[in-house]
């Protein structure tokens, strides 16, 4: 595959140029604070500014319109001299010369466009300021390139949606007829009365400006803030005849200001610029819940001087962010790529799972599955600051193991599902305690066990089987004294797992019901299984019998307090009988229906322990010796699935193999794999999955035909989405499992080919960052919002570099091969340990391959023990005895 890009890192920051990016169609850049104003940018300067899915200032944006919307942050420019117009978002026939280099970094958008012909240059710059204002700040230069003077008349035109994405096809015109427009000294403001919903109006509190000011800091001369009033009759976006006429605003009455479409139109004053002269502009473009929130918003914004100040408060601190965790792996390229990999976590903080032009579904909000894994990067650089976040989303969680789907913005507070639907993914409740682990792990915090959090209560009882029609709309569990029940986040733990063991079917694996990780195997419910994910949860009931070792061992604590209810799932079962099983879980269900006893009951922490495990290893086991399939001598795989009417759905079958990358991935992170499994996996992968043309890894075999008793997902286009693209975060997931197992050449194949696509972004055709996925042409597609992102920081930093805590002591085990030192002999990695900056290099003087190589010397100033030729291991207390805020710990490997 040819290696082309037709972007370019300019600076070790991350700061990037490319070269006429409105060639390629589909290109979007977030810009966001964490006040949570989230906006879309396009070259053409498209895309859209919110707050949240009833709040959009700009048009909805998604995918589709990208390439054929006219709704933009428009700046027209009338030359006077031979009343020519120049657009700066390039929508018009007169840009057809314009040269176009877009430069964009932490996190700003820049667009500089030339036209020789006009004889003028304008740089623009959009960006959303660091402070908790809700506020998309422009800055527009424009420059003379020509050897006259020119005269210049400049004029805004954004149209303001102002109003819910909801109104985009649900009651368009009607919802504008609420719009009240205010022409004021700097701008527009709309206000509509109210906030339009069939279900329920509601008196509308919020209103959407558009502001602007030039370079003497003067307002601008009026304004044309309807649509009709702008374009005239006749004319559209493209064409605003106000603009190519160069007709003079004028103040409207009232009613021609009442129930129209607004338009953040602005006119400015002449400018008649020398050659080389420069003029500026600014347009603050907000939302606000106040008159008063407006004016305290575009005081700290008043002036271009202010404006630039917070540009580069704004780089500063989005810089800072970045660099709590870099690698340095004399990679520039890839070093810089990686720096936009580590900003994604901080994004789906910010914009969830909605809120980009691809992802188009959903109202806003966290997914469960997301919220968690997206605190695995942030638990790398400050575990502290997230425990508070962990427990409070412990409360999410039923007492019959499932949980509510969407955690909102105020912490503790959830919602069931986006959309009303009673379902449930049988894979939610592996993902706390994965997280929690970590979390342990990074600080040796085991006494966040025993802290207490409350049940979440909706309608959806038995495992979203049966609603409670007597739901008193209380979203807390109670005990049937109607008192609030607390227990241990260890209690809550257990039951994810403990209730799941039991939720099996026909074939005694858990469950799919509504899907697992893969959304697509939604057609599963009544008989589907989830093999893969059995062994993922397999793998969690031993670590946490690992935690309760340690809980023992350093507390010495004895026993546990749980609910009594759990005994039951506690007690001696025949597990080889799907029948017991499906008692002894109807039996909990029953017993937790719609409250609990409240009552406690110790139990001994050793019987846990031995609980625990014996399950793990029955259900590891049982997938061993039931799931594998040999295809040959050399190749062999995990069956991953069963279907609604109990078929296997992996093998060779109707003279094709069918496979899926996802039953791979976890019968090997768990250990259910042998490493001679391993090797037959890997190949087969190679064999089946493997992208002969772009190297990547798919989801899945063309299975041919859609498979209405699985999922959705293989209906789809195969190669996109769920149906056989080249999935990224299953991809880091199989990476990470691999090198978890010493598979250190494989798993470097895996995640290294992630970056290759990626940053061939001639066929990528994607800003730097990590995709959702990768097409079938090899187009990356859904960009930023991915959960693959933490996984793969991840991966890099516990698996590649080797460096982990062990309940807060820091071990140090490289598993680097020999071609990340084929540029430089010394790769490094920076990171915060306690408030403290480490430094961890690692030097290769002969480029030893993995495991070729041993740690022969170890500099620096903290005690350390090296366990083996492999492994170095440094105790907590060594690192915050040293009063230096920075350390450097350097190794040499031969």
């Amino acid at each position: 595959m040819k290696n082309d890009s037709f972007w370019k890192f300019i600076d070790n920051s991350g700061t990037f140029i490319a070269k006429d990016p409105q060639n390629i169609s589909y290109l979007y850049f977030p810009l966001a604070n964490e006040a949570e104003i989230m906006s879309s940018i396009t070259p053409m300067l498209g895309g859209d500014i919110k707050t949240n899915n009833n709040s959009f200032l700009m048009l909805p944006t998604s995918r589709a319109d990208l390439p054929d919307s006219n709704s933009s942050r428009n700046f027209w420019l009338y030359i006077n001299k031979n009343k020519n117009v120049w657009p700066l978002s390039g929508n018009h026939s007169n840009n057809s010369k314009d040269k176009v280099i877009l430069e964009a970094g932490f996190l700003f958008h820049k667009i500089i466009r030339k036209n020789v012909k006009l004889g003028l240059e304008a740089e623009i710059i959009n960006f959303v300021p660091v402070t908790q204002d809700q506020v998309e700040l422009m800055l527009v230069k424009v420059t003379n390139i020509s050897k006259s003077k020119l005269k210049i008349t400049p004029t805004t035109t954004i149209p303001m949606f102002a109003r819910s994405a909801d109104n985009l096809r649900d009651h368009r015109h009607v919802t504008s007829l609420l719009n009240r427009i205010k022409q004021e000294k700097y701008g527009v403001v709309v206000k509509p009365i109210m906030s339009f919903d069939e279900r329920g109006h509601k008196i509308n509190q919020t209103s959407y400006y558009v502001f602007g000011l030039d370079n003497t800091n003067q307002a601008p001369l009026g304004s044309f803030p309807t649509f009709e009033y702008l374009i005239k009759e006749g004319g559209n976006l493209n064409n605003p005849l106000s603009v190519i006429n160069n007709s003079s605003p004028k103040k409207l009455s009232q009613q021609e200001l009442s129930g129209k479409e607004a338009m953040g139109a602005l006119r400015f004053k002449t400018k008649k610029l020398k050659p080389k002269e420069s003029a500026y502009f600014a347009i603050i473009l907000g939302i606000a819940d106040t008159d008063k929130g407006i004016a305290k918003t575009f005081k700290k914004f008043n002036t271009i001087n202010k404006i630039k100040t917070a540009l580069n408060e704004n780089k500063s601190f989005w810089k800072n962010k970045i660099n709590a965790l870099s690698f340095n792996t004399g990679n520039y390229n890839f070093d810089n790529w990686l720096r936009w990999v580590n900003l994604q976590p901080t994004l789906r903080k910010i914009f969830g799972c909605s809120f980009l032009p691809d992802f188009d579904y959903g109202r806003g909000g966290k997914g469960w599955r997301d919220i968690w894994q997206d605190c695995l990067t942030l638990l790398l650089t400050n575990p502290k600051d997230i425990c508070p976040l962990i427990c409070s989303n412990f409360s999410g969680v039923r007492i019959d193991a499932t949980n509510a789907t969407i955690i909102t913005k105020k912490p503790g507070h959830f919602i069931s599902d986006r959309n009303k639907i009673s379902r449930v993914w049988m894979d939610h409740g592996l993902w706390p305690f994965f997280t929690l682990n970590l979390y342990i792990n990074q600080t040796g915090d085991l006494n966040i066990l025993l802290r207490k959090a409350t049940y979440f209560r909706d309608p959806q009882i038995m495992r979203s089987k049966e609603l409670d029609y007597n739901y008193n709309g209380e979203n807390v569990l109670k005990t049937k004294q109607n008192k609030i029940y607390k227990g241990t986040i260890l209690e809550h733990i257990l039951i994810q797992h403990l209730v799941q063991f039991f939720n099996v079917g026909q074939h005694n694996f858990i469950r799919l019901e509504n899907g697992d990780w893969n959304d697509g195997l939604d057609m599963a419910t009544l008989k589907g299984e989830s093999v893969a994910f059995s062994a993922f949860y397999a793998f969690n009931l031993n670590k946490i019998a690992d935690l309760l070792e340690k809980l023992k061992k350093i507390k010495k604590i004895k026993d546990v307090s749980i609910l009594k209810e759990i005994l039951i799932l506690l007690k001696p079962a025949n597990y080889n009988s799907v029948q017991s099983k499906i008692k002894i879980l109807n039996k909990y269900l029953s017993s937790t229906k719609l409250s609990v006893s409240g009552k406690t009951t110790k139990v001994k922490i050793e019987r846990l322990i031995k609980n625990l495990r014996r399950k793990a290893d029955w259900l590891t086991k049982h997938i061993h010796n039931n799931e594998w399939i040999n295809i040959s001598r050399d190749l062999g795989f995990f069956n991953g699935y069963y279907d609604n009417k109990s078929r296997r759905v992996e093998g060779r079958q109707e003279g094709q193999v069918k496979m899926t990358l996802t039953a791979q991935v976890f019968p090997i992170l768990s250990g259910v794999a042998s490493d001679k499994q391993i090797k037959k996996i890997y190949r087969a992968v190679k064999k089946y999955l493997q992208d002969k043309k772009l190297k990547g890894f798919r989801l899945n075999t063309y299975f041919k035909k859609p498979q209405f008793d699985l999922g959705r997902a293989f209906a789809f286009a195969y190669g996109e989405k769920e149906n056989g693209a080249i999935f990224s975060h299953m991809c880091v997931m199989f990476a990470y499992a691999l090198y978890s197992r010493g598979f250190v050449k494989e798993g470097f194949e895996v995640i290294t080919s992630l970056y290759k696509l990626a940053k061939n972004s001639g066929v990528s055709k994607i800003y730097p960052n990590l995709p959702e996925y990768f097409n079938l042409r090899g187009r990356g597609m859904y960009s930023y919002l991915t959960g693959s992102a933490s996984w793969y920081v991840m991966t890099l930093l516990t698996q590649v570099f080797g460096i982990q805590r062990d309940y807060g002591d820091l071990i140090i085990a490289p598993k680097l091969v020999k071609e990340q030192f084929k540029t430089s002999k010394q790769v490094s990695v920076q990171l915060s340990f306690t408030n403290k900056k480490i430094n961890i290099s690692y030097l290769n003087p002969h480029k030893k391959d993995f495991p070729n190589y041993s740690i022969k010397e170890v500099k620096t100033n903290l005690t350390f023990q090296k366990i083996s030729a492999k492994e170095v291991l440094i105790k907590k207390a060594s690192i915050l005895s040293v009063k230096s805020n920075r350390i450097n710990i350097k190794i040499t490997l031969d």
